[in-house]
């Protein structure tokens, strides 16, 4: 059985064979190494694989945000384009029902109306676009650049 040496605690002072036969080379004995290697990578690799895994779920999480934020403006959007088509459609009916200023106030306040949902819109839509498709774009690059590296 290894044990530690006084000065580092996790250096082992491993038992030593001869290499040649001759006495002169020693070298460390195999068996500790590769089970301790071995061992290490496990390690890394179950490590690496649960980072992996939670940098997935952190990318589609934020991904998840985008695509429910683009959809809410998106929504308000068509709710504000109602809303404009009711002043519009109010402004036209006093237009034709008479050629009095206020009806003109009315085209000004659906035109304002009308602008802001196709600001809006234009963002969700923007927003909507960047979200999709959802997948995890950096997690799967990462996974990639493993793989390449554990296979050389």
């Amino acid at each position: 059985m290894p044990r530690p040496r006084a000065g580092n605690p996790r250096r082992v002072h491993l038992p030593l064979r001869n290499g040649n036969g001759n006495g002169r080379t020693l070298v460390p004995a195999p068996e500790h190494h590769v089970g301790a290697t071995a061992r290490e990578v496990a390690e890394h690799a179950s490590t690496l694989t649960r980072l992996e895994l939670e940098l997935a779920a952190l990318e589609l999480k934020r991904k998840a945000t985008e695509l429910a934020v683009g959809a809410g403006m998106t929504v308000a959007a068509g709710v504000l384009s109602l809303f404009a088509l009711g002043f519009l459609l109010a402004a036209a009916a006093a237009g034709l029902a008479t050629a009095m200023p206020w009806w003109a106030a009315l085209l000004v306040v659906g035109g304002v109306l009308v602008a802001v949902a196709a600001i809006v819109g234009l963002v969700g839509v923007g927003r909507l676009r960047k979200a999709t498709p959802p997948v995890p774009e950096r997690a799967i690059r990462e996974a990639q650049l493993t793989r390449e590296a554990i296979g050389r």
